[in-house]
């Protein structure tokens, strides 16, 4: 630990700094205001003991200097030493910035307990601020685990709900088209059926991966919508555009070639349905999300393994029917 003594008189700075070096603390040396704030600012003390009446600006303005040249969260303990003994300057010490204020001459053991004390408050300090740091770590990482799904490593239902919202409505601002594919792994109870659970799992973790592998942009996100379910959100993108993410999808989840005895393809295989449409007021989101649900099923009725397109349009004259 190291202390910042700034006092104009030499005697006074060779006692005081005796005093730190005899409990063990490193003193810094400094004759007037200027000099003290310039040890200050290059060395970052731990506790600044501080004589009031100095040549050039006083201690109260020292302090003032230091206080503001701490960043947000940062404290240095400072103790005012002084002759000063009115009410009225310890008041303008304390407003100054001071956390102690000690009359001269100061006792050896007065002082020496004081800066034990403030030495204690800086350990205290300190160590809630690493324990506030790890838990600030633990609480990021919590955040970050209830948005991720368990078994894929993708997002999960949550993180799909909260960003479909802020996608539709950063589209709605901006008048740009939001995509939406719903991705469905084909006969996957027969799959689970035939090789296991764990098989079962381990399809759906591969599956996973190819197609968030088929992403391109940052604000593109798949996610576990459910069960043998996926969906995908794809921000500022046209049809065509959906067309071709969610036909790579396929393509990349066919041409991974993982053995399925029961399907018509005789490896596992996707459906997906794909949605489009311009965001505009908050009640057409259920319908974009029923569009690309009907086409998905759409797909598994006209025989898996396909993309098809749903309008939502279609999706509110039917609702209307």
């Amino acid at each position: 630990m190291r202390a910042l003594v700034i006092e104009d008189t030499a005697t006074n700075l060779a006692v005081y700094c005796h005093l730190l070096e005899r409990i063990g603390i490193e003193p810094i040396q400094a004759r007037d205001g200027p000099a003290g704030i310039a040890c200050f600012q290059e060395m970052r003390p731990d506790l600044i003991l501080l004589d009031v009446v100095l040549p050039g600006i006083d201690g109260f303005e020292v302090a003032r200097r230091i206080r503001a040249m701490e960043k947000p969260g940062e404290w240095t303990p400072i103790i005012f030493l002084t002759s000063l003994a009115k009410d009225e300057d310890l008041e303008r010490g304390i407003e100054a910035g001071g956390d102690d204020y000690l009359f001269k001459p100061v006792s050896e053991v007065v002082l020496s307990a004081k800066v034990r004390a403030m030495q204690r408050i800086v350990q205290m300090r300190q160590s809630l601020l690493v324990l506030t740091r790890k838990l600030d770590e633990a609480n990021r990482e919590l955040t970050r685990l209830s948005a991720v799904d368990g078994l894929t490593g993708i997002a999960n239902r949550r993180q799909f709900d909260e960003a479909l919202l802020r996608e539709w409505r950063r589209c709605q601002r901006g008048g740009t088209p939001l995509a939406l594919l719903m991705c469905d792994v084909d006969s996957f109870k027969q799959y689970n059926d035939n090789y296991g659970h764990q098989a079962g799992d381990e399809c759906l973790k591969a599956v996973a991966g190819l197609l968030q592998g088929q992403l391109r942009r940052p604000a593109d996100i798949v996610a576990r919508y459910g069960g043998e379910e996926f969906a995908a959100i794809l921000p500022d993108t046209g049809l065509e555009g959906a067309l071709l993410v969610a036909e790579a999808m396929r393509s990349a989840v066919r041409g991974h070639a993982m053995t399925h005895e029961n399907s018509a393809a005789g490896v596992v295989t996707v459906s997906i349905g794909v949605a489009v449409t311009q965001p505009q007021q908050a009640e057409d989101l259920p319908r974009l999300i029923g569009a690309a649900d009907w086409a998905l099923y759409e797909a598994k009725r006209l025989g898996r393994n396909r993309v098809q397109v749903g309008d939502p349009s279609a999706v509110r004259e039917r609702s209307k029917a």
